[in-house]
């Protein structure tokens, strides 16, 4: 067999192998929360080895961080700093179309990531690896609504005496995870009540 074969197979074998553990990882943290989900159960519901874990993804902070990263890869996955987010904003008409594009974002990933985020939120308490990683989540979604502040500014729609910061940590606040959770997942809201929630607090906020 041609060797470049060989390596081929075995490259596509590892990643089916990671694709495996991370679905699993995914499937019990969600149903028994973090602290109860073992590596061996993982291994368990994954069919392999307990060490094949750590060597195709880490311990559970790294298991998190892939499960996290398969979420944002989706297919249909709008992430606000990709190439194709930045065309709808740069298109975009005015200001409040921006509004318009970011709540949709906003309602669609929080409505998505809801679960595995209250795992997250469930370790950061216990793991100081986890409570890193929640941190650094934090400031890069931070920094992203930077560049929307900024899209604003452009199109004269940023209100006068607001800085490109103080915009940006406005939609931090707002589109946190967080309220979604409280206002949809604890009070009851419906999904498109918190989208046109959003829209209407973060004009109000911003334009």
């Amino acid at each position: 067999m041609d060797t470049g074969d060989a390596q081929t197979r075995r490259a596509r074998q590892a990643r089916e192998t990671r694709s495996q553990i991370v679905s699993a990882a995914g499937r019990l943290m969600v149903r028994d929360g973090y602290v109860a989900t073992s590596i061996s159960a993982i291994a368990a519901e994954a069919n392999v080895a307990v060490q094949t874990i750590y060597n195709s993804v880490g311990a559970k902070a790294e298991l998190l961080a892939a499960i996290l990263e398969r979420v944002a890869e989706q297919a249909d996955a709008p992430e606000l700093v990709s190439a194709s987010m930045r065309k709808r904003i740069d298109d975009a008409r005015n200001a409040s179309e921006i509004i318009r594009i970011l709540s949709a974002w906003c309602a669609v990933v929080n409505e998505r990531t809801a679960g595995i985020l209250r795992v997250v939120n469930e370790a950061a308490v216990i793991d100081p690896d986890v409570a890193e990683f929640a941190r650094r989540q934090d400031v890069t979604r931070l920094l992203g609504y930077g560049e929307v502040s900024t899209a604003l500014r452009t199109r004269r729609g940023l209100r006068t005496g607001l800085s490109d910061h103080e915009g940006a940590a406005a939609i931090w606040a707002v589109g946190h995870p967080q309220v979604y959770r409280t206002l949809v997942l604890e009070v009851g809201w419906s999904v498109t009540a918190y989208r046109e929630w959003l829209e209407k607090t973060l004009h109000g906020s911003l334009l």
